[in-house]
């Protein structure tokens, strides 16, 4: 194999086999001589990959973590499989995905080849994921653009659906994107309004980048989650949220959506959570259930109300009082 970048890529693959190869069997591989080989290694080092050798007789090769993340070489099933796990969570606001997963997104479809593309498309559209929150899905592709346009800098056209029905078309500055655990949100510059401005993106439709450069504007707060969170704050009222857990402060922290406040420890197995929240009565309530802890509602009286629904009609679904003799003494 004479065509050293080429050979340089297929050696790459071979290396990122979790394995240590000998040097003579990669030499045969590539059809070349162990002295290559042992240059290709040194070009592979000076380009960042942390190749790791073994002194002996046969002198093996190892790909080992290093200290900063070097470009990957993947097969056919491996970059399907990738792109079909970021398609799945990012078309549904999984809790825990973020913008660095739509990056990544944006970044293997943009070079996917089209019969990897069609193979991507035919496994997501047949299959179900289980949603969460209140079932506002996103298209992938959605995001995808709209992740290209924020990094490239280029101005983005769409429609937009604000939350009374209204049919807008929209000229903007993509700054960021921001996932809630339930959402993405657009952070950008409404260059009509001339205003920063946050979209929904499930209510973004036919985005396209222009092709337009521009110089980001300074947002005026300090990142784009807080201009999201103060945004949210503006739209829906705060209440003040009184939780009782019978559970250890760390285990309900950790289980909680951020914004939600910081447990306070009453005892080893018992906490406390006093925050104000802006959110939905209903999204609080699944909030608190998902916590897997026994917990009791203190304010806000509707929050109460809610929560006893709530539990009753689980109830009913689980057939509780419906059993014969249910109810009896």
């Amino acid at each position: 194999m004479t065509d050293t970048p080429v050979r340089l890529l297929h050696l790459l693959s071979l290396l990122q086999t979790p394995r240590e190869w000998p040097g003579g069997e990669l030499a045969e591989r590539l059809d070349v001589s162990r002295r290559t080989i042992r240059r290709d290694i040194d070009r592979l080092r000076d380009l960042g990959y942390p190749v790791q050798a073994t002194m002996g007789a046969e002198g093996g090769y190892r790909l080992v973590a290093g200290k900063a993340m070097p470009p990957l070489v993947l097969d056919d099933e491996e970059a399907v499989a990738i792109a079909v796990g970021l398609r799945a969570g990012a078309g549904h606001a999984v809790e825990g995905i973020e913008e660095a997963s739509v990056r990544a997104l944006a970044k293997l479809e943009q070079v996917l080849p089209s019969r990897l593309r069609h193979r991507v498309a035919t496994l997501q559209a047949a299959t179900i994921p289980l949603t969460s929150g209140d079932g506002a899905t996103v298209d992938p592709g959605t995001l995808t653009v709209i992740a290209g346009a924020a990094t490239g800098s280029e101005r983005l056209r769409f429609g937009y659906r604000a939350g009374n029905g209204t049919e807008t078309k929209r000229l903007v500055e993509p700054y960021r994107l921001v996932s809630t655990g339930r959402r993405w949100y657009l952070v950008a510059y409404d260059i009509d309004r001339e205003g920063w401005r946050t979209f929904r993106v499930d209510r973004v439709s036919e985005p396209f980048a222009t092709g337009a450069r521009f110089v980001p504007r300074e947002l005026p707060v300090s990142d784009a989650a807080e201009f999201v969170s103060r945004s949210l704050s503006r739209r829906q009222p705060s209440v003040d949220l009184d939780v009782t857990f019978e559970a250890p402060a760390e285990f309900v922290a950790a289980r909680l959506p951020n914004g939600m406040g910081t447990p306070e420890v009453l005892g080893e197995r018992r906490c406390r959570l006093r925050a104000p929240v802006a959110d939905s009565l209903e999204w609080l309530g699944l909030r608190l259930a998902v916590v897997d802890a026994e917990f009791t509602v203190h304010h806000p009286p509707e929050l109460v109300e809610y929560v006893a629904e709530l539990g009753a009609r689980l109830g009913r679904a689980a057939g509780v009082g419906n059993r014969p003799g249910a109810g009896a003494e």
